[in-house]
């Protein structure tokens, strides 16, 4: 699940299949041309749980900084829940970007931005067919690619993936970004996490 959850806060700022629902936008803009992305630093995070959410992420930790595009990224975590993530999994994202000293929340924009996803597993499943094996490195290290989540705990070591070429549009320009991804099932909150970051074109 930790990775489904990061994998939606990236959709936020690069593209994502057709199959995820969107939230309505709550802000303007208009798309005129793109930008390739080549470089993003200064990455944070923060468990906004306020320790009363049953998943709990205990570690995340991204190298190296400035992250090339395209290049390698590194990514270790670890993820712990009291209770079994059943469908229909939802998570909500919020995404700002800075603004002199305000913060302004960006709107859904062809599956880009603050966007509501109605069912990860559903989003999962389309992505990776069930019956077939769950993808490197999650295969090797025995964490699920499908629902339902039993409860535990889930680390993922130090593992290397490929960033391909992201072409962004002109709306998501250089600058520093927030993410806020909250995961619920049936209206209960289950998770929250804040990413923080710096996107920059060649």
């Amino acid at each position: 699940m930790l990775l489904a959850g990061l994998f939606l806060a990236l959709c936020a700022l690069s593209p994502c299949p057709a199959v995820l629902g969107a939230a309505r936008p709550q802000l303007l803009v208009e798309r005129s041309g793109s930008w390739m992305l080549r470089r993003a630093d200064g990455f944070s995070w923060e468990d906004c749980g306020n320790g009363q959410d049953p998943v709990v992420i205990q570690s995340l930790s991204v190298s190296p900084d400035p992250v090339s595009i395209p290049g390698t990224l590194s990514i270790s975590a670890a993820v712990s829940s009291s209770v079994a993530i059943t469908s229909p999994l939802k998570v909500v994202l919020v995404v700002e970007k800075a603004l002199g000293d305000l913060w302004i929340q960006l709107p859904c924009v062809d599956q880009l931005g603050s966007c509501t996803y109605d069912d990860v597993c559903t989003i999962l499943d389309d992505l990776i067919p069930p019956g077939t094996s769950c993808p490197e490195p999650l295969l090797t290290y025995g964490i699920p690619c499908h629902c339902p989540f039993k409860a535990g705990s889930y680390s993922l070591p130090t593992s290397d993936f490929t960033l391909p070429e992201i072409e962004l549009p002109s709306w998501l320009t250089n600058g520093n970004y927030r993410v806020q991804a909250v995961v619920s099932n049936n209206e209960e909150e289950l998770a929250c996490i804040k990413l923080g970051f710096s996107l920059k074109s060649q």
